[in-house]
Protein backbone atom coordinates (compact mmCIF):
# COMPACT_ATOMS: atom_id res chain seq x y z
CA UNK A 1 0.00 0.00 0.00
CA UNK A 2 2.46 2.68 -1.07
CA UNK A 3 -0.36 5.19 -1.58
CA UNK A 4 -0.94 5.32 2.20
CA UNK A 5 1.94 6.71 4.21
CA UNK A 6 2.53 5.88 7.86
CA UNK A 7 1.25 9.31 8.84
CA UNK A 8 -1.95 8.88 6.83
CA UNK A 9 -2.60 5.46 8.39
CA UNK A 10 -1.91 6.81 11.88
CA UNK A 11 -4.30 9.70 11.24
CA UNK A 12 -7.05 7.31 10.13
CA UNK A 13 -6.53 5.06 13.16
CA UNK A 14 -6.40 8.06 15.50
CA UNK A 15 -9.61 9.52 14.07
CA UNK A 16 -11.66 6.34 14.03
CA UNK A 17 -9.93 4.12 16.61
CA UNK A 18 -9.31 6.68 19.32
CA UNK A 19 -5.50 6.36 19.27
CA UNK A 20 -2.98 5.80 16.50
CA UNK A 21 -2.01 2.49 18.15
CA UNK A 22 -5.60 1.20 18.22
CA UNK A 23 -5.46 -0.55 14.86
CA UNK A 24 -7.75 -3.41 15.87
CA UNK A 25 -10.96 -1.52 16.52
CA UNK A 26 -13.77 -2.31 14.13
CA UNK A 27 -14.32 1.34 13.27
CA UNK A 28 -10.65 1.84 12.37
CA UNK A 29 -10.59 -1.30 10.24
CA UNK A 30 -13.70 -0.20 8.34
CA UNK A 31 -12.18 3.24 7.76
CA UNK A 32 -8.94 1.71 6.45
CA UNK A 33 -10.83 -0.66 4.15
CA UNK A 34 -12.89 2.27 2.88
CA UNK A 35 -9.71 4.19 1.98
CA UNK A 36 -8.31 1.16 0.16
CA UNK A 37 -11.61 0.59 -1.66
CA UNK A 38 -11.70 4.22 -2.82
CA UNK A 39 -8.15 3.95 -4.12
CA UNK A 40 -8.80 0.70 -5.99
CA UNK A 41 -12.02 2.07 -7.46
CA UNK A 42 -10.08 4.96 -8.97
CA UNK A 43 -7.47 2.52 -10.29
CA UNK A 44 -10.13 0.36 -11.91
CA UNK A 45 -11.72 3.35 -13.63
CA UNK A 46 -8.47 3.76 -15.56
CA UNK A 47 -7.55 0.06 -15.89
CA UNK A 48 -10.82 -1.61 -16.79
CA UNK A 49 -9.31 -5.03 -17.60
CA UNK A 50 -7.36 -5.47 -14.35
CA UNK A 51 -9.39 -8.44 -13.15
CA UNK A 52 -7.08 -9.49 -10.31
CA UNK A 53 -7.46 -6.06 -8.73
CA UNK A 54 -11.20 -6.26 -9.30
CA UNK A 55 -11.30 -9.58 -7.46
CA UNK A 56 -9.30 -8.12 -4.57
CA UNK A 57 -11.66 -5.16 -4.45
CA UNK A 58 -14.68 -7.45 -4.17
CA UNK A 59 -12.97 -9.31 -1.32
CA UNK A 60 -12.35 -6.02 0.51
CA UNK A 61 -15.95 -4.94 0.02
CA UNK A 62 -17.13 -8.24 1.51
CA UNK A 63 -14.74 -7.89 4.43
CA UNK A 64 -15.96 -4.35 5.10
CA UNK A 65 -19.56 -5.58 4.95
CA UNK A 66 -18.75 -8.25 7.54
CA UNK A 67 -17.15 -5.70 9.84
CA UNK A 68 -20.13 -3.38 9.46
CA UNK A 69 -22.65 -6.11 10.22
CA UNK A 70 -20.66 -7.03 13.36
CA UNK A 71 -20.62 -3.38 14.43
CA UNK A 72 -24.35 -3.04 13.74
CA UNK A 73 -25.13 -6.02 15.97
CA UNK A 74 -22.90 -4.98 18.87
CA UNK A 75 -22.85 -1.17 18.80
CA UNK A 76 -25.73 0.34 16.86
CA UNK A 77 -24.96 3.98 17.76
CA UNK A 78 -21.33 3.52 16.76
CA UNK A 79 -22.43 1.92 13.50
CA UNK A 80 -24.72 4.81 12.66
CA UNK A 81 -22.06 7.37 13.52
CA UNK A 82 -19.46 5.56 11.41
CA UNK A 83 -21.56 5.26 8.27
CA UNK A 84 -22.53 8.92 8.64
CA UNK A 85 -18.89 9.94 9.00
CA UNK A 86 -17.68 7.83 6.08
CA UNK A 87 -20.71 8.53 3.90
CA UNK A 88 -21.35 4.87 3.11
CA UNK A 89 -25.12 4.64 3.14
CA UNK A 90 -27.90 7.00 2.16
Amino acid sequence: MPYLSKEKKAAIFAEFGGKAENTGSTEAQVAMLTERIKHLTQHLKVNKKDFSTQRGLMAMVGQRRSHLSYLQKHNLEGYRALIEKLGLRK
